[in-house]
């Protein structure tokens, strides 16, 4: 994981961390594995815009989101980026498991949407923890799941929709997340979340601003359907 997050402090004391694992999976996880968690794992704070995760980089720990959400993207050889899905509370990221019995190498780039808490979970956890509790090997096999199937949605999004529609799905699905109508963003930012130029982004955002879709103003662009 990202050296910036691992080198910061933990976040409250070892009482604090399990008042949390027993809040956010109680109904998941048996007690002998929350203990587990709070003591080989360590909680991070981070803001927004934080990189989680890089391309290339050894992994050498599992990402548990507790608060805030995080962008998983995609970069080519040029540096150009695509979004392909969010990770929100009690989500894990696909990538890192796929490595979870060996330091391997990340394949996507993690970014922080909104601030929020994680806890990181060392990697040589995972294969102990997938024998001696059935709990965890259906967390993990269900986060294999659905990771693959926003993927997918990621695939047929880009495949079959024009990027018209592909705009409006990644400004509905960004309100659902941050879990407001005002998005801060800006055209260039969403350009290269979406791989395209800033001009079609300019010129489609218009468009959709003329058809009722959305409101832009100087700081923020609203998306009129969660308007209140």
């Amino acid at each position: 994981m990202a050296n910036g997050i691992l080198q910061r402090k933990e976040v409250g004391t070892a009482e604090d961390c399990l008042h949390v694992l027993r809040e956010k999976f109680s109904f998941l996880f048996e007690e002998e594995l929350i203990l587990d968690m709070c003591r080989s794992g360590k909680l991070r704070q981070f803001q927004e815009g934080d990189l989680i995760l890089d391309i290339g980089q050894i992994l050498t720990h599992m990402p548990v989101v507790i608060a805030g959400s995080i962008k998983i993207m995609r970069e080519d050889a040029d540096g150009n980026e695509l979004l392909l899905y969010y990770l929100e509370p009690g989500d894990t990221c696909a990538a890192t498991l796929s490595c979870c019995s060996r330091a391997g190498k990340s394949s996507l780039k993690a970014v922080a949407e909104a601030q929020g808490r994680i806890l990181m979970i060392p990697i040589e956890k995972m294969e102990q923890w997938m024998i001696h509790f059935k709990s965890w090997r259906n967390f993990v096999l269900e986060s294999y799941n659905t990771r693959l199937n926003e993927m997918l949605d990621a695939i047929d999004n880009l495949a079959f929709n024009n990027m018209e529609d592909r705009l409006k799905k990644y400004l509905k699905d960004k309100v659902l997340i941050t879990k407001d109508p005002k998005l801060q963003i800006t055209h260039f930012q969403i350009s290269g979340e979406l791989n395209s130029s800033r001009v079609v982004i300019s010129r489609l955002m218009k468009k959709l601003e003329m058809d009722g879709f959305l409101l832009q103003q100087r700081n923020y662009v609203e998306v009129k359907e969660f308007m209140r």
